[in-house]
């Protein structure tokens, strides 16, 4: 079981210097993280919880126990006027304590509006355990350059890529190992996700109709996501169903990925793909999970390269005009860093990657595989196994 998390260090860090937020899906450990913050860093820290209505007290009045040396302030963005509100306290108490936000929704967007924020804090995503995270505490980063992979024995990899395929990242149910458990905590936590967190904040009038929308979307990962097909499945206008994706999006449920633009290749299409970021929820068949389980990683990967280290890490996807697609593109300040096609056991070259690395200038091209003990380069294409590829990540 791991002691800490990956991002505990970076928070500490920035702790020093300004609030921090910390985002992500609900149950992936941002409370649990605060409070581990709090407990080994500071002296006398303060949990307050939105949801408690003592703590609401606490938190609306401004009287916060003393002495103290940390608030946590937890799901405060429910709290219509929380930017203010907080903007008010860290101005105020800036010289006294410290403030660390944690919140299931997306607090970079929910922070919009009203005096702005800006300059006053840092922003985490914090993501599932990983393959990288499991093995290493210390991923090691070249930018721009050749993934590098810890020496790690192959029976500890595969062990660990065999639970995280098997039970997802989320903390709960992959320490519990327990197909039953697992099941029940998805129902829970799609539930009080639907009935709670974003009937607590978004004006939704059909919440029944959302959870059905929730329960079409697994069948829709790997896929271009089209709102017009799920406009006609809910029977509701494509403004409606826009905004439900929209809200489902913010309140981490499943990520979206966008067709990498460039004058240098033509594509008739602009349509995003879609993943969840419980990629246990996914069907395992035709390799769909393992390509889920794949943008997961990637997608913790370029958020870590940008709320860490400020770089403009996006994720991408590759289709032409022609039909070619690459599963995925990373790229730093949109210059493509490396490409990764996701295929069940198919160690033969993918002829699209070699195209598109000729076509783009791709520097590195791996092809991700499931099958164990695979490390080969063929056609200057590296083909590589999943356990292997995911630990040189975050």
């Amino acid at each position: 079981m791991l002691k800490t998390r990956y991002l505990f260090n970076n928070i500490k860090e920035d702790l020093t210097n300004k609030m921090v937020f910390i985002g992500g899906p609900r149950q992936v450990g941002k409370t649990s993280l605060a409070k581990l913050i709090g407990k080994q860093i500071y002296k006398n820290p303060v949990y307050l919880n939105w949801d408690n209505v003592e703590d609401r007290k606490i938190i609306l009045n401004g009287r916060f126990p003393a002495p103290t040396d940390l608030i946590v302030f937890d799901e405060i963005h429910k709290y219509k006027k929380w930017k203010n509100h907080i903007k008010g306290i860290f101005d105020k108490y800036k010289n006294q304590f410290t403030i660390l936000v944690t919140g299931s929704a997306r607090l970079d967007l929910y922070r919009r509006g009203g005096d702005s924020l800006m300059g006053r804090y840092y922003y985490h995503r914090l993501h599932p355990f990983s393959q990288a995270e499991l093995l290493t505490q210390n991923p090691k980063i070249d930018l721009l350059k050749k993934l590098s992979f810890p020496p790690i024995p192959q029976q500890e990899k595969n062990r660990v890529f065999q639970m995280l395929f098997k039970f997802g990242g989320f903390p709960e149910p992959f320490l519990e190992k327990n197909l039953r458990t697992q099941r029940r905590w998805q129902n829970q936590r799609i539930e009080r996700l639907v009935t709670e967190d974003i009937r607590d904040i978004e004006l939704i009038r059909d919440i029944s109709a959302l959870q059905i929308l929730v329960g079409l979307l697994p069948e829709k990962v790997g896929s271009g996501l089209s709102l017009n097909s799920l406009r006609e499945d809910l029977q509701t206008t494509h403004k409606t169903i826009s905004f439900w994706v929209d809200v489902l999006e913010r309140f981490y449920y499943h990520f979206r990925i966008s067709p990498f633009m460039t004058s240098t290749i033509k594509s008739l299409r602009k349509e995003q793909k879609m993943y969840l970021w419980d990629w246990s929820e996914v069907e395992d068949k035709n390799g769909i999970r393992l390509e889920n389980m794949v943008a997961g990683h990637l997608l913790k990967f370029v958020h870590f390269l940008y709320d860490v280290h400020g770089y403009k890490a996006g994720l991408y996807y590759l289709k032409d005009i022609e039909g070619r697609e690459v599963d995925f593109l990373v790229v730093i300040n949109k210059k493509p860093w490396f490409a990764v096609e996701v295929k069940q056991n198919d160690i033969t070259p993918a002829k699209q990657l070699y195209y598109f690395k000729k076509k783009l200038n791709i520097p590195y091209v791996y092809q991700v595989v499931k099958q164990q003990n695979v490390n080969d380069i063929q056609n200057e294409i590296q083909i590589i196994s999943a356990d292997l590829f995911l630990s040189g990540l975050v």
